[in-house]
Order: C-alpha cells, then sequence, then structure tokens
C-alpha cells in the first residue's frame, strides 16, 4: 500500500516536472516569436527619436536661441502633429491585421492607399499651425525673437510632418505581415546618415540651422523612400497589387475607425 502512495508521487512529480519543462520550452518559443516582432518595432521608434535629438544637440552648438526655438517646436509641434497621425494611422494596423488573418492579401495595399489619403487630408489640416507659428506664439506671449525663429523652423517641420504619413502607415503595413527588418535596417542606415550629415552640414559647411533642419528632413524620408520602393518593387507581391482606384470608395470607414484610433490614443 505504501508502495502505491510513493509510485503515485514519484509519477505525479515526474509529471509536475515534464510540464514544467514543457511550459518553459512554450514560453521560450513564444517570446523569441514576439521579439522577431517586437525588436525591430522597439529599434525603430528608439531611432525615430534619436533622429531629433541628434539634430537638437548640433542645433545646441548653434546658440541658446535656435536651441530653444528647436525645442519649442519639436516639443508642442511636431509631437502634437505626430501624435495626430499616428493615432489616426493605428486604424490601419487593425484593418491590415484583419484582412492578412483572413487572407485578404490584396486588401492590405487597397487599406494602405485609403489611410494615405486620409492621412494626407488631415496633414492639410494641421498646416495652419505650421504656417502661423510666429503670431501664434507672440499673441501666447512667447519672446519675439524665438518666435521668429521658431517660425521658420516650423516651415521645415512641415515637410516632416508629411514624412510621418508615409512612415507610420509603410510600418503598419509591413509589420502586419513580419517583415520588420526591413524597417529596421532603414532606420539604422537613416540615422547613421544623420550623424554624418549633421556633422558635414553644421559644423564642416557651416549652413547653421538650415543645414541641421535639411539633415532631419533627410532622416525622415530615407527610411520612407527605402520603404516604398520594397512594397512596390515586388517587396509585398501578394499584398501590393499597384495603385488601384478602390482606394477612393468606401473612404468613410477608415476615416471613422481613424478618428476613434486617434481619439484612444490621445
Amino acid at each position: 500500500m505504501e508502495g502505491d502512495i510513493n509510485q503515485k508521487l514519484l509519477t505525479e512529480t515526474t509529471k509536475n516536472e515534464e510540464e514544467e519543462v514543457l511550459f518553459k520550452e512554450r514560453l521560450w518559443t513564444e517570446m523569441k516569436k514576439l521579439w522577431i516582432v517586437a525588436g525591430p518595432a522597439i529599434f525603430t521608434r528608439f531611432s525615430t527619436f534619436g533622429v531629433t535629438v541628434i539634430s537638437q544637440a548640433f542645433v545646441g552648438h548653434l546658440g541658446p536661441i535656435e536651441l530653444a526655438a528647436f525645442s519649442l517646436c519639436f516639443t508642442v509641434l511636431l509631437r502634437f502633429g505626430n501624435g495626430v497621425l499616428l493615432g489616426m494611422a493605428s486604424a490601419l494596423e487593425t484593418l491590415c491585421g484583419q484582412a492578412f488573418g483572413a487572407k485578404q492579401y490584396h486588401m492590405l495595399g487597397i487599406y494602405l492607399q485609403r489611410s494615405w489619403i486620409v492621412l494626407f487630408a488631415t496633414a492639410l489640416c494641421l498646416l495652419p499651425i505650421y504656417i502661423f507659428t510666429t503670431p501664434i506664439l507672440i499673441a501666447l506671449g512667447q519672446d519675439e525673437t524665438i518666435a521668429t525663429v521658431a517660425g521658420y523652423i516650423s516651415y521645415w517641420f512641415i515637410g516632416i510632418v508629411f514624412s510621418f504619413i508615409v512612415s507610420f502607415t509603410c510600418q503598419m503595413f509591413l509589420q502586419a505581415q513580419s517583415k520588420n527588418m526591413i524597417i529596421a535596417y532603414l532606420a539604422a542606415f537613416s540615422i547613421g546618415i544623420h550623424i554624418c550629415l549633421s556633422w558635414l552640414f553644421t559644423v564642416k559647411l557651416k549652413y547653421g540651422i538650415s543645414g541641421a533642419l535639411l539633415s532631419t528632413i533627410l532622416a525622415y524620408w530615407i527610411p520612407n523612400i527605402g520603404q516604398l520602393l520594397f512594397i512596390t518593387c515586388g517587396g509585398c507581391k501578394d499584398t501590393w497589387k499597384g495603385f488601384s482606384m478602390l482606394a477612393f470608395k468606401d473612404l468613410m470607414p477608415v476615416v471613422k475607425l481613424s478618428l476613434s484610433s486617434g481619439a484612444m490614443l490621445w
């Protein structure tokens, strides 16, 4: 009797150990799958933020007024545009995920184009803030000198705001297909080029704040161009079938989902 009890206890212990080992193996497998997706996404976000930090560091060598104006534009204007467009672009992540899961691969390209249309219209609505930055800041009590420099910087930031349209949508389009590494490679290349160009334009050639801003815009657009070339030149054969007039149909559901996604992010 006692031997049977010991045998049962030994069997249960063995089963528990096997289950624990199996659980650890499954956990490790799922973690690897998660980091294959999350790792490049984290690096991309880090690199994108790093571009502006590098620009701010080089602008800081030009003078306190330039640094104050750049910091103001980045903290208020650029982050505002970033938040609005990123929130609305989050709708594409939902749509692409559903279409890819349902194996309606051709719809991913259509959703991508619809999202471009919606975000482009949104960016146009944001333009007055960047065009009239100087009078807005002066009306809010900002120092006139800083407001004037900030107004000049905000004109350059318009190019960055429109880069967000391509950046956010293409990243979500590629992430839905687990094609994250191309995004990470382009981000790494971009930040490396940005460091070199920032030094060249601001330190070597003495272009001042115009050189720093030119390098910043290039750093934002280089990954976008790479992603667009990858998508349209055969990197996504199943999901990209070319530009289509279907992108202009059924826009209202995309608009509603984009607005709700933007509201949730905010």
